[in-house]
């Protein structure tokens, strides 16, 4: 029996056993959102991308709850964990469904890109829907709810949570590929962040989804200061980037040696070195 399928294993063990015995092309491949099959390994093809923020969305008939907006005014924590569960429900159904038919296509798998717990400052903000609103208590309180819900309490995820976008993504939208959210550490520690720290801390999300935008000059999906901050908080789960955020860093942020000469570069590669985990691909 091969390692990474003797139960007697941690998770963990068991999926760097798996990992050790891929090249580095099937390594590298197994990063993307669509990821392909290694039959060698025992891997199907998964596509990581589903979205589950008010119910499953885009993958046929399923139950549809009031956006996040609307679900926050009601302030009520045992709502949103209910709604998180039947999201779950039904995700694993038709992940389950699907899989019976060979079918691992986008919007079918358990890894959910939700909640968004960014934080609602400005109507324009052409997303604002997707939050719980402008009070970082609100949304921490409701955010850590619905990741319960969604995740489960057994010995496996029913499906897995995901905190985004990290962080102080709130607009302007038609520059959030190259926006700077310039914030001062006050406002970071009691306005952005307190949410996602709930979720970490205190929901255990599974994964958490970097920003587009820049934050004080640093892009966010390879932000020392913001990866520190998940260290800080013990998280132990995956981070992904949303989409073509990767691609950002040189198109747009144009955050690349030869480009700064802050010393920001040299960090920065630093960082992604040994923080920039699983794959790219989100919303």
């Amino acid at each position: 029996m091969n390692e990474w399928n003797n139960t007697a294993l941690s998770p963990q063990e068991r999926a760097e056993a798996l990992a050790d015995s891929l090249s580095v092309r099937e390594q590298a491949e197994q990063l993307k959102y669509d990821a392909p099959a290694i039959p060698k390994a025992g891997l199907p093809a998964y596509n990581w991308w589903n979205e589950g923020l008010h119910g499953v969305a885009r993958a046929g008939t399923a139950t549809m709850f009031p956006q996040a907006i609307g679900l926050a005014a009601m302030f009520d924590r045992e709502r949103l964990r209910r709604c998180g569960e039947i999201t779950a429900d039904e995700a694993r159904a038709k992940y389950n469904a699907a899989s019976s038919h060979g079918d691992h296509d986008i919007y079918k798998g358990l890894t959910l890109w939700a909640p968004n717990v960014n934080i609602f400052r400005d109507p324009r903000w052409g997303r604002g829907h997707e939050t719980y609103g402008e009070d970082p208590y609100l949304t921490s309180e409701l955010g850590k709810e619905y990741v319960r819900g969604l995740q489960g309490e057994g010995k496996y995820l029913k499906t897995a949570a995901c905190a985004k976008h990290f962080a102080v993504h709130s607009g302007p939208e038609a520059e959030r590929h190259s926006f700077d959210a310039k914030v001062s550490p006050k406002d970071l520690e009691e306005t952005y962040l307190p949410a996602f720290r709930a979720l970490v801390e205190e929901a255990r999300v599974e994964s958490v989804m970097g920003a587009y935008n820049l934050v004080n000059g640093e892009p966010a999906c390879a932000s020392p200061f913001l990866m520190g901050k998940l260290r800080e908080w013990g998280f132990d789960g995956y981070f992904t980037s949303d989409c073509w955020a990767i691609r950002d860093f040189h198109t747009t942020h144009r955050h690349r040696p030869g480009i700064r000469s802050n010393g920001a570069e040299s960090r920065l590669r630093h960082e992604l070195r040994k923080h920039i985990p699983p794959h790219s691909g989100g919303s």
